[in-house]
């Protein structure tokens, strides 16, 4: 291990990056491993990039492979390194090693979610023990660590164990944690400073603030599931009006800690003031009968009003504080408890005057960010609200408090009062358009949230004030800068107004929304980037548009705009400059895709040329993958385009095939690991294509190199290794049986995904496909193997997914039509295993399983189990036959919600694209499993030889009693439920 800090500067270079992590894979399964790698984190002599390096390789492992049972880390070195995380943190607790800490604690927060408390016992006592009356810096990383793996409760849903966990924490961490609280306090906030070696100097304060940060942070943790008694008989303590240690630091304003006002990063006094107004939010939705034991809530909102009232916070570093301040406004108002507080029309009026319209207005700072930073301005136009990291914006906030007012019953007086805001604004724009268009973008914002009643990032706006007409707005104020040239109004209102269309999208109807797609194509031509970008994201929204399930727009609608829209968007693509620049906008990205798999045949006629582009760029950017969001959709544009150019013109597939099969191949030979789970779904796209035919020379060259081991190592590009594989089985099993290439693909099953709790679905559904496609002649040999690895996992790490998993599988080769493979077949294979093994298996796993399959499901399990009854001589005989009238019980329970088995199919061919939708799904690299929906394709179904499962059962249980008869009606008799149907 003595390259390990040569090998980890050499994977901060691109270069030299791919060598270097393969070398760090080989170290890493060494024993001892992870605790040398932490103590060289540790060590001070080593280069900083080394240590940095090393702290964030090993919070890697600890992501991906902490719970890897493929190539398991030993259970004695995670121990070892269990034991010494907290000392670590405690040594990194220098300001100096800030950067490297954080990685570490990352780290325990990672292993604590997984292995705390049963593994992890000591942990708590370990933070604890280590906690400081005098060394700061020292709480200060304990508390960072706690607070790690604290704060991973709040996305938790109410469970046993959860609450069993907090209260085991809460019995020791609860009484440290508050003395360390008051002590702090004091510290701060008492003058003078009753210990000054820990206020003075300044710095010394600034670390007390810090830890005050981590203590309100912790103190939300503890209260976000439920309220410990220790918080709950302390409550005076913490919100008494005028006394409470809240109400106090919601006022205190030290002069030693205070920062810069042109500093963009929030001071410890804002983090602090804003984590307590997060907590008095947060008691107002789950324990308001608390806050009403006193005033609490009209003091904070005193507070709030003296904090942010009449804009006293303009900087960008309070930009959370004032959005939290507005949240908690917004969360007071829509609680309903305190309507003597805001129903008061002076009151609505105040709030409006002095702290919305304020924070509505565009400052400087937006302004510049428009023009320098424009995907940022973007990111935060388009952001959700939301408490916690990514708060919502100022304009947000206060929009959303208008929003709360208009909800919560005082739509009329709220809808008056912001109107006349609304039409001064628009007023002063007349007067001076030059000069006054800050004027009319806060008018326009005012009546978006005014009109606005629900709204999703999905839909837009899905319900309005009935008091606000939002088309008639739109006809005459907005669409004129929507129509107006380049540079003839400022770009921000020509945003405002395309904005505007993507709020209200759903209140426009279909000629009204076809009228303007032409406008919003121009717009993607414009010089300004937010405008162009605006200008994508909303055709890509409107275009996405469905009424109940159907999609709004269909290729007739964009027939004629599709290919001029394409060109305009990839042009923007590619006047780049370098690959990272090339795919920072995944929104132009986006939008092409949305045209193609809407515009879908029409782009025929110029299909050619629109892939030869998409593949240049996918050539350049390549070279530096860095937006896993453009990635997904260049791949999903490329499928969408081949999927549907093809099944309208099929003797278009070998143009696909030459555009594509070269940039795979250095994708794959490159190990482009980012692209190639993308590769191999397009490549099992095309290789579908080929059905009833013949596979191509170029495929079949393909294959040894696909069933290397070093293919699958990759998480994420398994399940397109699957369904390549499964397209091969397909078109070519008696070649790969002749070739022995199906015991390659056996080898990969079992060894490799039938072991793992994370792919064993996928080697289930990979042994599937060879059961069905492979000649039972050929397949004979691998049965039992096949067998004993399924009841080998089933033995060494049992789970009931994988029960299920294992039931499916033996139900699948029970119900397949292939000739040769009948349940007498399957039964004797298992019986060589060894003898009265069917019937334990029977009657341990397939029977209690089959009544619990999902509804898609209910088909394969019915079919199945008929078959298993009906054509086996062997479960008519001793030991099976005793299993027989519980296997047909079985089949009653499935039957008894008949409505599963109704054939209608929602597998139409909108189904995949109507799902490529990312808002809401973090696409992402290596761990993640990217999914193309544009690539999938319905698969054949092997039990469509049964087309009414009842009247199969029927028909079959008729041959059954013709040839065995009083036997048959008596197992039948004997069954729980009777008789079927």
């Amino acid at each position: 291990m003595a390259d390990l800090p040569t090998l980890l500067l050499a994977s901060l270079n691109p270069e030299s990056r791919k060598q270097a992590e393969q070398n760090l894979s080989g170290l890493s399964t060494q024993p001892g491993f992870l605790t040398h790698l932490l103590r060289l984190v540790l060590e001070p002599s080593q280069d900083r990039a080394v240590r940095l390096s090393g702290s964030i390789y090993l919070k890697n492992i600890t992501k991906l492979r902490w719970e890897e049972d493929v190539q398991p880390l030993a259970e004695q070195d995670k121990a070892a390194l269990r034991a010494e995380l907290v000392p670590a943190m405690l040594a990194l607790s220098a300001p100096a090693d800030k950067a490297i800490r954080a990685q570490v604690a990352e780290s325990v927060s990672l292993i604590a979610e997984l292995d705390f408390p049963v593994k992890w016992e000591n942990l708590i006592d370990q933070l604890v023990a280590s906690l400081s009356m005098t060394d700061y810096n020292v709480n200060v990383g304990v508390l960072e660590t706690a607070h790690s793996i604290f704060k991973q409760w709040r996305a938790h849903v109410r469970s046993d164990q959860l609450f069993t966990e907090i209260n085991f924490v809460l019995s020791k961490f609860m009484d440290p944690f508050m003395q360390l609280f008051r002590q702090t306090a004091l510290l701060l906030l008492t003058k003078p400073s009753p210990n000054p070696a820990l206020t003075s100097p300044k710095e010394n304060y600034a670390l007390l603030a810090q830890a005050m940060v981590l203590l309100v942070d912790t103190y939300y943790d503890f209260t976000c599931q439920d309220l410990p008694p220790a918080i709950e008989d302390s409550h005076e303590e913490f919100f008494a009006p005028g006394t409470g240690w809240f109400q106090a630091f919601l006022l205190w304003d030290p002069a030693e800690i205070k920062s810069d006002p042109d500093d963009t990063t929030p001071s410890l006094t804002s983090q602090i003031k804003t984590g307590i107004l997060e907590i008095a939010e947060l008691f107002i939705k789950l324990y308001p009968e608390q806050l009403q034991k006193s005033p609490a809530v009209e003091t904070l909102v005193q507070s709030v009003w003296s904090l942010i009232g009449s804009n006293k916070l303009p900087g960008v570093g309070d930009d959370a504080l004032v959005s939290q301040s507005l949240g908690f406004i917004s969360t007071a108002i829509r609680s309903g408890y305190y309507k003597s507080l805001f129903s008061a029309r002076e009151t609505i009026s105040s709030l409006v005057q002095g702290v919305v319209v304020p924070n509505v207005a565009l400052r400087e700072h937006d302004v510049e960010q428009f023009e320098d930073d424009p995907l940022e301005f973007i990111r935060l136009d388009l952001a959700v609200s939301a408490t916690g990291i990514d708060l919502a914006t100022r304009r947000q906030a206060a929009a959303d408090v208008l929003r709360a007012l208009v909800g919560s019953g005082y739509d009329a007086e709220a809808t008056e009062i912001v109107g006349s805001w609304i039409n001064t604004g628009l007023s002063e724009y007349a007067s001076n358009k030059e000069e006054n268009w800050k004027a009319k973008d806060s008018a326009v914002y005012l009546l978006t949230a005014v009109a606005t009643r629900g709204s999703t990032t999905q839909h837009g706006v899905t319900s309005t004030n009935t008091l606000v007409d939002v088309v008639k707005f739109f006809s005459d104020h907005v669409f004129q800068d929507l129509q107006a040239t380049s540079g003839t109004v400022h770009p921000i209102l020509q945003v405002d107004a395309i904005r505007f269309l993507y709020t209200f999208r759903n209140q426009l109807t279909k000629p009204q929304l076809l009228s303007v797609l032409p406008l919003l194509g121009r717009h993607l031509r414009s010089d300004n980037y937010v405008t162009y970008t605006y200008a994508a994201i909303t055709i890509d929204r409107i275009l996405s548009i469905k009424h109940g399930n159907q999609l709004l727009f269909a290729q007739a609608d964009i027939h004629d705009s599709a290919l001029e829209l394409i060109d305009a968007l990839l042009t923007r693509i590619e006047t780049a400059r370098t690959p990272e620049k090339v795919a920072e906008n995944d929104h132009l990205m986006k939008c092409a895709m949305r045209i193609i798999v809407t515009a879908r045949q029409t782009l025929t006629p110029g299909y050619e040329r629109i892939l030869i582009r998409l593949v240049t760029i996918l050539g350049v950017i390549s070279k530096n993958p860095s937006n896993p969001y453009f990635d997904q959709y260049i791949f999903e544009s490329i499928s969408g385009l081949m999927r549907f150019v093809v099944a309208g013109s099929p003797t278009t597939l070998p143009t696909f095939e030459q555009a594509l099969f070269g940039p795979f191949t250095i994708i794959l030979q490159q190990d482009i690991d980012q692209y190639i789970p993308y590769v191999f779904q397009v490549l099992a796209q095309m290789l579908e294509l080929h059905r009833g035919g013949s596979v191509p020379p170029e495929y079949r060259g393909l294959l040894p190199f696909l069933l290397t081991p070093a293919m699958w190592q990759q998480k994420g590009s398994i399940p397109g290794l699957v369904r390549l594989l499964k397209a091969f089985l397909s078109l070519d099993h008696a070649q790969m049986a002749a070739s022995g290439q199906v015991a390659s693909v056996l080898a990969v099953a079992q060894q490799r995904l039938i072991p793992s709790k994370l792919n064993d679905a996928w080697g289930i559904e990979l042994l599937q496909s060879v059961v069905l496609n492979v000649k039972p002649a050929d397949l004979q040999q691998y049965l039992k193997p096949i067998f004993l690895s399924l009841l080998t996992r089933m033995h060494a790490n049992k789970t009931d997914k994988y029960v299920y998993l294992f039931a499916k599988f033996m139900l699948y080769t029970l119900a397949i039509n292939v000739e040769g493979l009948n349940p007498d077949f399957i039964i004797k294979t298992i019986e060589e295993i060894q003898p009265q093994l069917w019937y334990q298996l029977l009657t341990n796993f397939i029977i209690p399983q089959a009544p619990k399959f999902p509804a898609k499901e209910r088909k394969l399990a019915v079919v199945g189990i008929t078959r298993l009854l009906c054509h086996s001589t062997l479960m008519l005989q001793e030991p099976s036959v005793r299993a027989w009238s519980a296997t047909y019980s079985a089949l009653g329970k499935l039957f008894s919600e008949p409505h599963l088995f109704d054939s209608k199919s929602d597998e139409t061919s909108d189904v995949a694209i109507t799902a490529i939708d990312f808002e809401e799904q973090a696409a992402g690299y290596q761990a993640a499993y990217s999914r193309l929906a544009a690539s999938e394709t319905s698969e054949a179904d092997p039990l469509a030889y049964v087309q009414n499962p009842l009247q199969y059962l029927q028909q079959e249980l008729e041959k059954l009693s013709a040839k065995y008869g009083q036997q048959v009606q008596a197992l039948i008799s004997a069954a729980d439920g009777g008789r079927i149907g």
